[in-house]
């Protein structure tokens, strides 16, 4: 008797239009985002800049339609020179008599402090903000979570707990899937574990909630060696 052939199995067409409209949404869905968050904020800054320009620098008064991203030109510019203006002695004498009437206020220079060493720190060209990637036990132990490592432990905390004998790091514990809330935690150094993936991946990690994992370049490496 002749041997039953194989029954192949076969996709059908509304399977293949699935996996069409998915693939096709992947690449899409994140192009149309990101020119939305762009649109959305050019509009933003022109709404806030251009009612300030003279009309007779304003390229909208003498054409028939609105041109996008031109008050973001001009806010770019005017901060560009305040940079500049700041940079030199007048210009910082002028800052720091500002910064002390911030001083005095009770609410206002809290909020105006908090908000400096955010930027200062963000966009420091001198030190970067998370270099490396971490794993600690938190909530518990035997759980583990992905944090981004920020500097030695500095100032009063390092101070108490330095004198009860721990050395700690100042680690960033992000949320998933919204990287930019977290909680702040003082980890002793032996209880951290440094991995190999870099700040961009490991922030992908965090966003996709596990779902778009790193490759492991030793693993990766192994594999190669393996194939020759």
């Amino acid at each position: 008797m002749a041997e039953k052939e194989p029954k192949v199995k076969r996709t059908s067409g509304l399977t293949r239009l699935r996996n069409y409209f998915l693939t096709g949404f992947i690449i899409t869905a994140p192009l149309a985002i990101t020119a939305y968050l762009v649109w959305s904020f050019i509009g933003w800054v022109d709404g806030w800049v251009k009612p300030y320009i003279p009309s007779v620098y304003n390229p909208d008064t003498y054409l028939p339609f609105s041109i996008p991203g031109f008050g973001l030109i001009v806010a770019f510019f005017l901060i560009t020179i305040i940079g500049f203006l700041t940079a030199n002695f007048i210009g910082r004498t002028i800052v720091g008599y500002g910064e002390t009437l911030l001083g005095r206020m009770p609410f206002v220079r809290n909020l105006y402090s908090g908000l400096k060493q955010i930027f200062q720190t963000v966009f420091s060209e001198q030190e970067t903000s998370f270099e490396k990637v971490c794993l600690v036990e938190y909530p518990r132990k035997g759980i583990w979570a992905l944090a981004f490592i920020a500097t030695d432990t500095r100032g009063e905390v390092n101070h108490i707990l330095t004198s009860q004998g721990h050395e700690t790091v100042s680690v960033f514990l992000p949320t998933t899937p919204n990287p930019t809330s977290g909680f702040l935690l003082f980890v002793p150094k032996e209880d951290i574990h440094i991995l190999e993936m870099s700040v961009e991946q490991a922030a992908k990690l965090v966003i996709s909630a596990g779902l778009v994992a790193p490759e492991h370049e030793a693993m990766v490496e192994k594999l190669a060696e393996g194939k020759e």
